[in-house]
């Protein structure tokens, strides 16, 4: 089982555990990752990309100029694609982009996300992490004592709104409860900061 060093919010070792082979020692699948990111981000998209056929241009409601006679291509109306301020030919509709990948997939997905953090060594786990108000600054103290100067996925392991309000105007951090992560945030933030606590519900939802 891999090991990880465990600190505390001042960036002391207060001991080393075990991490759960289950979830941070399987083979990683990067197949499975990409169709997981791939879904994340199709699943992201509004959709709401609309354009003008031309039945929906305004104008365009009487013939042009007359069938023959004039040398020019006929016409039917000057809200034809081909016109300036015409319609749009097969241009994009509203349409809904999700879809679902199976549990096993999106399951192994994840396990294989973290595994290659705990394999880059980027994972840190601290022992508690609470603040009794909301201030960005007691976050910024608690990363400049873990040594992060990157990005960071703060994973808690219930509703904190100190420790969520306190990160969130914290650029390149992002806070996510255990129910919440998804391959895309793990591997889209270059440390995985996990409470002891969280690391054990982990555990126990995802293995």
């Amino acid at each position: 089982m891999p090991k990880v060093n465990v600190y505390n919010m001042q960036g002391k070792i207060v001991e080393e555990i075990e991490l759960d082979s289950n979830i941070f020692g399987v083979e990683v699948n990067t197949h499975c990752m990409h169709m997981a990111v791939v879904n994340n981000l199709a699943n992201k998209r509004q959709g709401t990309h609309s354009t003008l056929v031309k039945s929906e241009v305004s104008g365009g409601g009487k013939k042009p100029y007359r069938q023959k006679g004039t040398g020019r291509a006929r016409q039917g109306s000057t809200r034809s694609a081909q016109w300036i301020h015409g319609g749009i030919v097969f241009g994009p509709k509203p349409r809904d982009y999700s879809y679902t990948i199976p549990k096993k997939v999106k399951r192994l997905a994840l396990k294989s996300s973290l595994t290659s953090k705990a394999i880059d060594g980027d994972i840190i786990v601290l022992d508690d992490l609470s603040f009794e108000e909301i201030k960005t600054k007691n976050m910024v103290n608690v990363l400049n004592n873990l040594g992060v100067d990157g990005t960071a996925l703060v994973v808690i392991p219930e509703k904190d709104i100190n420790v969520v309000k306190s990160a969130s105007n914290i650029k390149g951090i992002e806070t996510a409860y255990v129910n919440t992560i998804n391959v895309y945030d793990i591997l889209n933030h270059s440390k995985f900061i996990v409470t002891k606590d969280a690391l054990s519900k982990i555990s126990e939802v995802y293995a």
